[in-house]
């Protein structure tokens, strides 16, 4: 790196001196997280890769306890890829988002798929979690007696891809045996270590993602036979819609609510599974693209073969996928229908309600003011009568021409007109008030 500095003019320390970004060393990092291994020919190959639904903890349990009996360093807690030597090949553990992954490489035995003595495989080894694939790969020379071996796979299945140097091929039927791993052999002609560890990686990676690109199909095909269901409901509802007079409009909307909480829900169950595989199906035909997928005259290849079984499935699951997000569509618009349907109803039925409370409330005011008559004549009838009280007893002290009776007589006018005044008044003071 310093040389390479100085051949570029650049000081080493002028640079090392910029702030970097946060996520700046992941970045660069992530290109070399997880190494392609050297391979030689003549090797044996076991992959396993278990589901790390707790984070992958108990596979990192597992490969703790396999450092600590070989005596060397465990990885810590963010590692995603650790390597240790292990009998006379190399163990190497690798952690993904949904899985974690454990491949050995070491001397192939003598005959092919013959016993090798010595791996970390045994019944030694502890759970690691649910397992979702496992393969065993051999790694022979190309050459007339090992050509032979393809005999060992199953003839309607078997698939021999050449790889892109057109010399090698790899091979397998995608069957397992009695270990249930899925069995593939390499036949390299001459390839360089690195390759030949390129390739099988390449294989064993795209053994796992075809496997889990599969995991969804299950569960479109259990969606699938449900939606039908849903599409029935769907279109019962939306005819009642259509009639005129259907009524119980709220009946529906309450059915059309329950019916896309039910919908909303298996979508929301779905979301991660089926977007997992359309991302997993797009790696393995990327890893299919990558091993270069060539036949060789009179076998079918790998692609030709995965084309017409997991291509398929994964269009099953975007199909369904697809359904489900246009049901939900078409449920959220008819529910808006019928939610505006419902609120119309609601606002005929408010403005109804307030017409019959204005009728009422011009029957009370009416009433009111009968009320509020009658009372002033009732207060003013009780005041003239106390006013008739005082003015005889003042009869002593008035002329003979003035009589107590004329007294009276002129002042209910007056009563009346003070009581009318104040009763409006105290009337007029509570309109403001309000």
């Amino acid at each position: 790196m310093a040389s390479r500095a100085k051949n570029q003019g650049v000081d080493n320390q002028s640079a090392l001196s910029f702030a970097e970004h946060a996520l700046r060393p992941m970045a660069l990092g992530e290109l070399h997280a997880r190494p392609f291994p050297e391979i030689k020919s003549s090797s044996v190959l076991f992959h396993y890769a278990f589901s790390s639904n707790d984070g992958g903890a108990a596979s990192r349990q597992v490969l703790s306890r396999l450092c600590l009996s070989r005596g060397v360093t465990q990885p810590d807690a963010a590692s995603r890829y650790h390597a240790i030597a292990f009998g006379k090949g190399m163990l190497r553990w690798e952690r993904h988002a949904e899985f974690t992954t454990f491949l050995w490489d070491g001397p192939a035995p003598g005959s092919f798929l013959g016993d090798v003595s010595v791996h970390p495989f045994n019944q030694s080894f502890s759970e690691a979690g649910e397992l979702i694939s496992s393969c065993r790969l051999e790694v022979r020379k190309r050459n007339a007696v090992n050509s032979q071996l393809l005999e060992h796979f199953d003839r309607r299945e078997l698939c021999v891809t050449l790889l892109e140097d057109e010399k090698s091929v790899v091979a397998t039927d995608f069957r397992q045996d009695a270990n249930g791993m899925t069995i593939f052999l390499m036949l390299e002609a001459d390839m360089f270590p690195a390759r030949i560890g390129y390739a099988a990686k390449t294989v064993i990676e795209l053994e796992t993602y075809r496997t889990l690109a599969l995991f969804g199909l299950p569960m479109a095909q259990r969606i699938s036979s449900g939606l039908a269901r849903f599409e029935t409901e769907l279109g019962r509802l939306t005819t009642e819609m259509r009639a005129k007079d259907s009524g119980g409009n709220q009946q529906q909307l309450d059915q059309m609510t329950r019916l896309a909480a039910e919908l909303e829900a298996e979508s929301a169950a779905s979301l991660y599974r089926f977007g997992a595989t359309r991302a997993y199906g797009d790696i393995a035909y990327e890893r299919i693209a990558a091993l270069g997928d060539k036949n060789l005259p009179g076998y079918k290849n790998i692609g030709t073969f995965l084309a017409r079984r997991l291509g398929p499935a994964l269009r099953t699951c975007h199909s369904v996928e697809e359904r489900l997000a246009g049901l939900s569509l078409k449920l959220t618009a008819a529910a808006d229908l019928l939610r505006t349907r419902v609120e119309v109803e609601m606002a005929n039925q408010n403005r109804d309600l307030l017409k019959s409370m204005n009728k009422r409330a011009r029957l009370q005011l009416r009433l009111q003011q009968t009320v509020e008559g009658l009372s002033v004549a009732a207060i003013s009838y009780y005041i003239v009568g106390l006013f008739g009280y005082a003015s005889r007893a003042a009869a002593a002290f008035l002329p003979a021409a003035i009589s107590s009776e004329l007294l009276t007589g002129l002042f209910v006018p007056v009563a009346v007109l003070l009581v009318w005044w104040t009763v409006r008044r105290i009337r007029t003071r509570h309109d403001e008030e309000d």
